[in-house]
């Protein structure tokens, strides 16, 4: 028997067989391809090859050869090797898009998983079975609909941070990300700002019932509330999108808004692990890397939506004097008003804005342009009001006396006469004054 007989499996030795029977003229070539479940022409391409070449004519030449696309032996213990110790803990999908940029190995995830499941190196991230349920369909144009929220995480280090963001409905585009340590009214304002910046005015904003973005004082007026003249109590962040024309929008579960909630497990697995790389161990490093990974993230993810025309709307007016603190304040004399503890006075080009007293001025702080004020729909510098100096008495001239405040358990505030120290509770007193009511 030869090497090809060898290197045969169950099906060639059936080739074999039915073709040596066609060629000993035992069976038909119809017979063969109907046993052999194969075209006549197969068939006689079979019989050719066996008469010409022999019993190996049967077994295909690629058997025992490595394929041409075969990923080397040194590249497969590169990728082993990264996978243990600088991209460790990275998911399959992931490691295949690190390895084309910064280690030049172009794989594919399949790839990838192939060589890594055979090496014993799971991927960290298992994908569970799909449950069932009823998903909202994106909204037909872009700037219709952006989702905010907030997530701490152990971003670097074991540094727990909160990562506002924003995603746009329609496209799945982040719109803005920034750090903060704790969640927090300026961070919502400086994502909003990065969208109004890069984007534009949205048409409505999705968030949660956060205080930050609803008031748990009146939400929501009755008719009869309105036919009376109530006001709705605003927050900061909802004031702000009243002057910006967005709709508000409170979700009322995290299903809700759920591009958001699934952008945070992205995030949580990708974001960590590029700054890592990236050297990065702070937060002022983490906000100054964002805008890199925000490019990259939505090249990678966004889709296209139904209607190219963005519904998003230009920013005409000056957007930090909206995305900051507002509240009122009554003026005193000489255009002066109290804040945070701290008097300031209503100036224009080093001088002072002449308002009449008790007029109401509102108050913006912010920390970009620190403290001014807005008077008739204009916005005016302040600066700290430093009170005059009182007289000071004249030296020898005896300081006015203060005035004492008789104690809770003096005579006079319970009506016994005021003379000798009397014990209240002694008979003496009492006597005296019975004595004393009895002359009344």
């Amino acid at each position: 028997m030869d090497e090809a007989t060898v290197t045969m499996t169950q099906k060639d030795r059936t080739q074999l067989y039915v073709i040596k029977l066609l060629i000993d003229g035992k069976t038909t070539i119809r017979d063969a391809a109907e046993a052999l479940n194969l075209s006549e022409r197969q068939v006689k391409r079979l019989k050719v090859g066996v008469v010409k070449d022999g019993d190996g004519f049967v077994v295909h030449k690629n058997r025992g050869k490595k394929p041409v696309h075969t990923i080397p032996g040194e590249t497969r213990e590169q990728i082993i090797a990264l996978a243990k110790d600088r991209y460790k803990g990275v998911n399959y999908t992931h490691f295949s898009e690190l390895l084309g940029r910064p280690e030049g190995i172009v794989v594919s995830q399949p790839t990838v998983a192939r060589i890594l499941k055979a090496a014993g190196i799971k991927s960290p991230r298992k994908h569970k079975s799909a449950k069932p349920h009823r998903s909202r369909p994106r909204k037909e144009q872009e700037g219709l609909l952006a989702q905010m929220d907030a997530s701490p995480f152990a971003w670097v280090a074991n540094q727990k941070w909160s990562l506002h963001g924003a995603i746009d409905d329609a496209t799945g585009k982040i719109t803005g990300l920034y750090f903060f340590e704790e969640e927090c009214l300026e961070g919502y304002f400086t994502i909003t700002k990065q969208m109004i910046c890069t984007c534009g005015i949205p048409v409505s904003i999705y968030a949660d019932r956060h205080s930050i973005f609803q008031s748990p004082k009146n939400p929501k007026l009755s008719i009869e509330e309105e036919l009376l003249g109530h006001n709705i109590a605003y927050t900061q962040f909802g004031r702000a999108c009243q002057e910006l024309g967005i709709t508000l929008i409170p979700a009322r579960s995290p299903q809700a808004k759920g591009r958001v909630e699934r952008l945070w497990e992205t995030l949580q697995d990708r974001l960590t692990i590029e700054m890592r790389l990236a050297g990065v161990t702070t937060i002022e490093e983490a906000n100054l890397f964002l805008p890199v990974f925000i490019n990259r993230f939505n090249k990678r993810f966004a889709v296209i939506p139904k209607q190219s025309e963005p519904a998003y709307r230009k920013a005409i007016l000056p957007i930090d004097t909206i995305l900051c603190r507002k509240v009122t304040r009554k003026l005193d004399g000489g255009s002066t008003f109290s804040y945070g503890g701290i008097k300031y006075q209503i100036t224009s080009d080093g001088r002072v804005v002449p308002i009449a007293p008790r007029e109401t001025v509102a108050v913006l702080c912010s920390p970009s342009f620190g403290i001014k004020a807005e008077h008739n729909g204009r916005i005016f510098n302040v600066r700290e009001y430093e009170q005059p100096a009182k007289e000071v008495a004249k030296s020898g001239a005896a300081p006015k006396p203060r005035p004492s405040i008789p104690a809770k358990d003096h005579p006079w505030r319970s009506g016994l006469p005021i003379g000798p120290r009397y014990d209240k509770g002694s008979v003496a007193c009492k006597a005296l004054y019975d004595s004393t009511c009895s002359r009344l």
